[in-house]
Order: structure tokens, then C-alpha cells, then sequence
């Protein structure tokens, strides 16, 4: 059943964005370095490797240029039209395609680049291994905006995803596993929508009942 329906509301959802697609297509081929699509290795299901579909955003040499995979906070490489984007979550759109593929759920743990899934503890990369990562989820409600977290701390951006981010996340993720449903992800989905209009609410605390405490490693 949820298999049929990633296919069904992806493909829905990729129809309905069609004609806004070709727009932003359009610019992006017109403006920045020309580049359209950014495809990054991620950790999917039992641990195999696909190649994760965003919209372009950054310079193309972004990966070997100052901190590579990592986004920090008002990064220089993030083009102008890049910065809408991903403020908007627009470019995330194109992952539909992976889950019409199969690479991915609709709502799931997020897909994490190798670098970052081995900075999750043992115990989460097998518990969560075994699932189907989602285009959003609870790790991408609550950490909705890790940059700016991560600027506001004063801490490296990897340092604090190992000492902040990932063992919290983790603990969320593993949550999900254990209350996953049809009603827990129709929530999550409301929650993905409803934050890109109100990124500061907390009305996950309220739909979300029972999350883990907070936990920070040393």
C-alpha cells in the first residue's frame, strides 16, 4: 500500500509541478553555471548507494571547493536563485523522480551522504538501514534548517552535526520506525507542508506525541 501510494501522490505531484518545472528549468539553465540538475550519492535502503535528484543550487565545483558536502550557514557557494530554492524547499522537487524509481519513500528517515550516516551511532545505522529513506520525515521536521542551527551555535558544522544533530536525529528516526503508519505519515506530510509556511512553528510538538529527549554526545 504505501509503495502504491509514493506512485501514485509522486506522480501526481510531479504533473501538477510540470509547467512551474520548465520555468525553473528555464532560469537555471539561463543563469549561474548552467546547470539544471545536482545528483549526490546517498545511503539508501540495506545500505546501497543512489544518486539523490535536486535542482542545482551551488557552484558545480562545489563539492572540492572550502567545506564540500557541507552546507554551512549563508554559504558564498549558494547562487541567488539557488538561495530561493532551497529557502522554499523547491529543490527538493526533483527526488519525485527518485521515488517513482523506487530509491525512495515519500515520508522515510532522510537520506544521508556516507560521511554523514557514519556520524549516526552504531545502533541507529542498524536500525534505520533496513528502511526505505523518505523525501521528508520526522528528521526533516524537527531539523528543518540545520545550517542556520549550526551557524547559530558558534561550533563547526561537522562537530555539531556529530555532537547535536545526529544522535537526537537518530533517536527521531528510530522513533518513526517503531510508530511508523498510514495516519503517523499523513501527519508528517501536513507538518512538511505547514512549516514551509510557518518555519518557526512547533505544531510537531502537538502532532507528534512521545518523541525521544533530546540527546547530545561528547
Amino acid at each position: 500500500m504505501k509503495r502504491f501510494l509514493d506512485i501514485l501522490l509522486s506522480f501526481m505531484a510531479l504533473a501538477m509541478f510540470f509547467p512551474f518545472g520548465l520555468i525553473i528549468c528555464t532560469i537555471l539553465k539561463f543563469t549561474g553555471e548552467g546547470e539544471i540538475f545536482y545528483i549526490q550519492p546517498r545511503v539508501g535502503k540495506d545500505g546501497k548507494l543512489f544518486g539523490l535528484i535536486k535542482f542545482a543550487t551551488m557552484l558545480k565545483n562545489s563539492p572540492n571547493i572550502g567545506p564540500g558536502d557541507i552546507t554551512i550557514h549563508k554559504d558564498p557557494r549558494v547562487l541567488p536563485f539557488g538561495r530561493l530554492l532551497r529557502k522554499t524547499k523547491i529543490n527538493e522537487v526533483p527526488q519525485l523522480i527518485n521515488i517513482l524509481k523506487g530509491d525512495m519513500s515519500i515520508v522515510g528517515p532522510r537520506p544521508q551522504t556516507p560521511r554523514y550516516f557514519a556520524l549516526f551511532p552504531d545502533h541507529v545505522q542498524k536500525g534505520i538501514i533496513d528502511l526505505k529513506p523518505g523525501l521528508t520525515g520526522v528528521g526533516s521536521v524537527i531539523f528543518r534548517d540545520e545550517e542556520t542551527m549550526a551557524g547559530k551555535s558558534g561550533m563547526d558544522q561537522t562537530e555539531f552535526h556529530r555532537k547535536v544533530i545526529a544522535p537526537y536525529k537518530g533517536e527521531i528516526e528510530l522513533w518513526y520506525k517503531q510508530k511508523q503508519s498510514f495516519w503517523i505519515d499523513i501527519k508528517l506530510m501536513f507538518l512538511t507542508a505547514w512549516l514551509i509556511v510557518f518555519p518557526n512553528s512547533r505544531l510537531y510538538t502537538a502532532f507528534l506525541p512521545g518523541l525521544p529527549a533530546q540527546v547530545q554526545s561528547v
